[in-house]
């Protein structure tokens, strides 16, 4: 019997069985067994191969100490030699999905061996990694382990066998933005009609070059009367209070702050800064209103040119943030602003 396949399997401080968020903390730590996933994956693979260890560290550590982080990991797969690097799944957890998506590429590039991760679509390490990782399409939270995993391991042993891999649709990955030369027995003009006869039919085709879907959003109705009306600053750009007293993650934002600007005309540098990972913060950090601008919407109040700025202020980051995260924080924070009265937002980016 030809020996085994070597697997090295990376996961967060959750599915490693150390903690939660009180553990995201944690450094990289090698451990020779299979922990959380590992081992449903190590079955799946029905002895061809064998998960050697499995590395876990914690999802705000590797994202803020990433140099340090990715060199622990780098490390050990040059000691180890596996013949696989296996990551996740992340589903739609945006710091653990940041974390697979740059170990799966790292790996690949310095050692070139395959890599396999899973991520919902929409996780931000997706594009990161797609173009030289296996991304398991997966669903959105940990309750679709169970179907991820066997995808993931029959991937994983036809990318170490040499076996061809199949379209994104047969085999269940995120495509990956590569085109190959296929043949068919059909010219292109003769499918192209007869997709179109179909489509005039209203029968069901399959377009073989799919197109984005883009949101398609109406633009809110206009203020009637800005010297009345009560304007809210909103920001993604990681506006906080000293201390960062929500613990606001600083990449993939997995919540947003609402903090008290009632009777300060300008936000204070000793008293905020910006907890972004995505920028330079140094001007942020000498004036936050560069980011979130209070000291002008008090200027406009003052001259009348708007009638009062809201009480709060609404901040998070932007960076890595998965879209469906976005849309969640958007309409929480909207249903609040509506139920206040406020007639319209100040939206900052970076």
């Amino acid at each position: 019997m030809a020996d085994k396949f070597k697997v090295l399997y990376y996961v967060n401080q959750f599915f490693g069985q150390i903690g939660g968020e009180d553990k995201a903390g944690m450094p990289p730590e090698f451990r020779p067994e299979k922990i959380g996933p590992a081992s449903g994956f190590e079955t799946q693979l029905q002895g061809q191969g064998e998960v050697v260890g499995t590395i876990i560290c914690g999802d705000n550590y590797f994202n803020e100490n990433k140099d340090d982080a990715m060199a622990f990991i780098l490390n050990k797969v040059q000691e180890i030699t596996p013949d696989l690097f296996v990551a996740g799944p992340a589903f739609n957890a945006g710091r653990y999905g940041m974390a697979c998506g740059e170990t799966c590429k790292e790996v690949a590039v310095k050692f070139n061996i395959p890599v396999v991760t899973g991520m919902y679509p929409e996780n931000p390490g997706v594009e990161i990694c797609k173009e030289i990782a296996y991304v398991v399409k997966t669903s959105d939270n940990a309750g679709g382990m169970r179907g991820a995993l066997p995808t993931m391991a029959a991937i994983a042993e036809k990318l170490v066998s040499g076996a061809e891999i199949g379209s994104p649709e047969e085999e269940g990955y995120i495509p990956r933005g590569i085109r190959k030369t296929v043949f068919d027995e059909k010219k292109g003009s003769v499918r192209a009609v007869e997709m179109l006869i179909a489509r005039l039919k209203g029968q069901p085709f399959e377009t073989e070059m799919p197109m984005p879907i883009f949101d398609d959003v109406a633009p809110a109705r206009a203020i009637k009367d800005l010297s009345k009306a009560t304007i809210a600053i909103c920001t993604s750009g990681g506006i906080v209070p000293q201390g960062n007293p929500d613990r606001i993650e600083s990449a993939s934002a997995q919540k947003w702050g609402k903090y008290d600007i009632s009777g300060q005309d300008r936000l204070k540098p000793q008293e905020f800064f910006t907890t972004h990972g995505g920028y330079d913060p140094v001007y942020a950090n000498e004036d936050p209103n560069r980011v979130a601008p209070l000291d002008i919407l008090r200027e406009y109040e003052k001259e009348g040119y708007i009638g009062k700025v809201y009480e709060f202020f609404y901040t998070t980051t932007g960076t890595g943030t998965a879209v469906s995260k976005a849309k969640e924080f958007g309409s929480k924070i909207g249903e609040e602003l509506k139920t206040a009265g406020v007639d319209g937002v100040i939206l900052t980016s970076t």
